[in-house]
């Protein structure tokens, strides 16, 4: 029996629920600043592109290995048709189009859509970027995808319960949902706040706020409430040495969790 009182984390008092949807206008306005500096493999959030480059990797071989498919042919996942739920500039959706999916971006911000879609224009990829939220599309998609990601959304929301209850429902049945975040720990504030934000300038002052951070059992208890089952979880560390990224065992900053949905009963 799931312990319900375990479904609220802490909430990010900076975030209010608009009757537009499940986003937050200023959430929104803090990332159209810097819509247009992601994909600049010289520029200030390089290091954050090879985040992306491993984190992506990951998210392809487990896909394949979900599904049953070779990681190394040309084009292994030909024929999925993926959902990516917060695309921002498309920084996971190209590679998962060059992967050989069928994919489907959605954000709501108007101007990372309008990146993301001159960028794919410039990659010669055929993309479908949408400018809207989650709650429209489970709506019109529902139970459409193959494969549903969300990569750094869900703690940027105001409700995050309802964010994962909409990833669910745009997911097949025996479909996989991919979900990526960062732990709320000590570790994770002196790493991807103090560390990123302020120190190393990975990322822009203000991306995060510690608070909304979510713990792998409160994303995996949400997750069961909304039919998922957790199927592999791994975290993410980068290097200061090797300036490299890498995945580890431990979830303590960055991790991704991987489920599948299962039928409501």
């Amino acid at each position: 029996m799931l312990d319900k009182s375990k479904l609220n984390p802490v909430k990010n008092n900076n975030i209010k629920h608009t009757p537009a949807g499940n986003f937050s206008p200023a959430e929104v306005a803090k990332f159209n600043k810097f819509a247009e500096s992601w994909w600049d493999p010289n520029g200030r959030y390089k290091t954050a592109l090879e985040f992306n480059r491993v984190r992506v990797a990951y998210f392809i071989a487990q896909i394949c290995a979900f599904y049953g498919r070779d990681p190394n042919h040309i084009a292994p996942l030909q024929g999925l048709k993926i959902l990516d739920v917060g695309c921002g500039a498309g920084l996971v959706c190209e590679p998962l189009a060059k992967a050989g999916a069928t994919v489907v971006g959605i954000d709501v911000s108007e101007i990372s859509i309008e990146v993301a879609k001159r960028h794919a224009v410039k990659s010669q990829l055929d993309i479908e970027y949408r400018h809207e939220h989650a709650q429209q599309t489970s709506i019109s998609d529902k139970n459409r995808y193959d494969v549903v990601i969300n990569a750094e959304v869900i703690e940027h929301v105001p409700n995050q319960k309802d964010l994962v209850k909409q990833c669910s429902q745009l997911c097949k049945v025996d479909g996989c949902v991919v979900m990526a975040t960062l732990n709320r720990t000590i570790k994770s504030y002196l790493v991807g706040i103090l560390g990123a934000e302020y120190i190393m300038r990975y990322l822009p002052i203000g991306t995060h706020s510690w608070r909304a951070f979510v713990t792998p059992l409160e994303l995996n208890t949400m997750a069961t409430l909304a039919h998922m089952h957790l199927v592999t979880e791994i975290g993410m560390t980068y290097s200061l040495l090797t300036k490299n990224w890498r995945t580890t065992s431990s979830l303590e900053v960055n991790y991704l969790q991987l489920y599948k949905r299962i039928a409501a009963h």
